[in-house]
């Protein structure tokens, strides 16, 4: 039921969050108020060598103090400030949004030996969302954030001003929980360094893919399968160097009788894929579009138990659940395709 949709700019132009917010608006169907979120890519220049940390406190005055000596054992803030937001009678402000700019110490070792800065963050990231100490990470990438909360497309928007953001590419997704309840926690996008994804369906593999992805080192928290979308692509394409068509083959790949039709070195490779990732197999109804600062993709089950659709118009493109979003976004759209079960859909920046 959930609505999806996704744009890029490949050159990096910005867009505000205005037409999003519209084109989100229109799948309202597709939502039950329990839940909405943007995430846009280039809103921070100022600060884009640091890590852009979007903070949900429970009572700021009680538990911000503990995050900023966790902060500060692990880099350096180098600014922080609350997310200015504007009230809305319809949304359930439970929780007081915040950002962090933050650098770790790149000297700083974690359990295994890890000391690239991507893997600090995302370690710091696990321990405090683990810790439920009042404080929860919803966003970690650089030159990027994530609005979400728990109420329709519309009064998140209002709630966090989403159109006063400039961004070259946006995810934008209105949930229909089914078998997890509707809070700011569980809300789309997930978020993990500078992957984001917003996800339609459900993952029926979830249990073995948490065990699979935990196993890593991974800890999730957030009671529902599409956290396990977003750290199982960083996994792949960030920890393991897959390109991400092979990292999207990974998570849905063809199936066997398809497998068993190829040429020789197609089948040899696809089974070789398969075998090995096995447990990060996605089975289920589902329907994703993930990004990081110079990819967007969009790709679906083997089947295509859930629509997704894609567009283009000049150097955007657009992937959503509904061709009527795309085009409440950009009327003049110069060509609608309908991607075949299986089969990603990949826009990556102009490296010019």
């Amino acid at each position: 039921m959930c609505g999806i949709i996704g744009v890029m700019d490949r050159k990096r132009r910005t867009m505000d969050g205005s037409g999003i917010r519209q084109a989100l608006s229109m799948m309202n169907e597709r939502g039950s108020g329990e839940g909405a979120g943007y995430v846009a890519y280039g809103i921070y220049p100022d600060y884009r060598d640091c890590y852009a940390l979007h903070v949900f406190f429970d009572n700021p005055r009680e538990n911000k103090p503990a995050l900023d000596a966790t902060l500060a054992q692990w880099g350096t803030i180098e600014h922080d400030e609350v997310i200015p937001t504007c009230d809305q009678p319809n949304l359930r402000a439970i929780h007081t949004p915040w950002r962090y700019f933050f650098k770790p110490d790149p000297a700083l070792a974690v359990p295994g030996g890890a000391t690239q800065k991507d893997d600090i963050v995302s370690t710091l990231v696990m321990r405090v969302n683990a810790a439920r100490r009042g404080a929860l990470i919803v966003s970690s990438g650089k030159d990027l954030g994530v609005f979400k909360a728990a109420g329709w497309p519309e009064d998140v928007a209002n709630f966090y001003r989403i159109e006063d953001y400039e961004g070259y590419t946006w995810l934008a997704h209105n949930r229909y929980p089914t078998n997890t309840p509707g809070w700011w926690g569980g809300a789309h996008p997930f978020n993990l360094l500078d992957w984001s994804v917003v996800h339609n369906g459900e993952i029926t593999s979830y249990g073995t893919n948490r065990r699979y992805i935990e196993s890593f080192g991974y800890t999730c928290t957030m009671y529902t399968d599409t956290e396990v979308v977003a750290y199982l692509i960083d996994l792949l394409v960030r920890r393991h160097g897959l390109d991400v068509d092979l990292a999207l083959r990974a998570l849905a790949p063809p199936f066997w009788e398809e497998i068993d039709r190829m040429p020789d070195a197609g089948r040899e490779w696809n089974a070789a894929l398969r075998l090995a990732y096995a447990p990060a197999m996605m089975n289920g109804p589902f329907a994703i579009v993930a990004a990081n600062p110079d990819i967007m993709v969009g790709f679906t089950d083997r089947s295509k138990l859930r629509p997704m659709v894609a567009g283009e118009c000049g150097d955007r493109l657009y992937i959503s659940s509904e061709e009527a979003a795309i085009r409440a976004m950009e009327p003049n759209i110069e060509s609608i395709t309908m991607p075949a079960a299986g089969e990603p859909v990949i826009g990556r920046i102009d490296p010019g």
